[in-house]
């Protein structure tokens, strides 16, 4: 990556745009000239009516558990004291689980009812923030963070968390282990056969730049292995059976070949062949 020289010349301009029009047609071009004038205002309409929505389609995977902490509250009546505390204790972490489970299959079934009405899943692209294929984006990991946020934990790793991300849209290959929650833009992600995401690894198919939001998909090859918390970010491609050493951070557009091991913040190459350990100096 190349760095630049403060002392070779006076630093370049940069010249932001915030386009306020639109160069769609119709009414999506209407709603987005409408959002970009009066983004304050637009956004602060919007997120109410997204909270209302968030707590209908929780409250449906709620609804289960609620009526087995019920059932156990009537059928004990007539117990003990203790063992009465036992049936409703045993019902609210029960009816934790199987909220969890609820929402795995109910949040992507959301998800892929908003992107039809929005015209489509998530795609390459480079644009404003208050753009509709923004709020597309933005919807996208709102219903990914709902599960992420509340018991996803839960079950990573597991075959379920597998499955809520791939009815997301995330491509996952067989034998891959996902041992983390933060993962964002599950739909604009491929993970190969056999790859390992190790503890806390994240990985964000999307970053700004230049006060535009770029979602570029990210793309790593059977074999690889991601390291315990190391970041890779939008547009990233790490080749088959390479290896990102933990803590590292894999920047945007970056291409790692396969087999390579890389390393540091941000990630570099790293040729282990001319690592020699240190010589002990008393020969053992």
């Amino acid at each position: 990556m190349s760095e630049s020289n403060s002392s070779s010349g006076p630093s370049p301009s940069y010249k932001f745009v915030d386009p306020s029009g639109s160069q769609r047609g119709g009414l999506g071009g209407l709603f987005e000239s409408t959002l970009r004038r009066f983004k304050t205002l637009l956004h602060l309409v919007m997120i109410l009516p997204l909270y209302v929505l968030g707590s209908g389609i929780l409250g449906l995977s709620v609804a289960p558990g609620v009526a087995l902490v019920g059932w156990a509250y009537r059928s004990s009546l007539e117990w003990s004291v203790w063992a009465r505390s036992w049936a409703i204790g045993s019902s609210v972490v029960g009816a934790i689980f199987l909220t969890g489970v609820m929402m795995i299959f109910i949040l992507p079934a959301t998800n892929r009812v908003f992107m039809l009405l929005l015209g489509g899943g998530l795609k390459p692209w480079r644009g404003p923030y208050y753009s509709l294929e923004a709020i597309r984006w933005y919807i996208h990991n709102g219903i990914t963070y709902m599960l992420r946020y509340t018991v996803l934990e839960l079950f990573t790793p597991s075959p379920l968390a597998h499955v809520f991300y791939k009815m997301m849209g995330m491509r996952i290959g067989q034998g891959a282990v996902i041992n983390t929650t933060a993962i964002s833009d599950p739909s604009l992600i491929t993970i190969g056969e056999k790859v390992t995401l190790g503890g806390s690894v994240t990985i964000v198919a999307h970053y700004g730049q230049g006060g535009y939001l770029v979602l570029a998909p990210v793309e790593i090859g059977d074999g690889a292995t991601i390291g315990l918390k190391a970041s890779v970010m939008g547009g990233a491609k790490i080749g088959k059976g390479a290896k990102i050493l933990p803590h590292s951070v894999v920047m945007p557009k970056t291409v790692i070949p396969d087999a390579e091991t890389w390393g540091g913040v941000p990630a570099q190459k790293i040729d282990l062949r001319s690592t020699v350990a240190p010589r002990d100096p008393k020969g053992a």
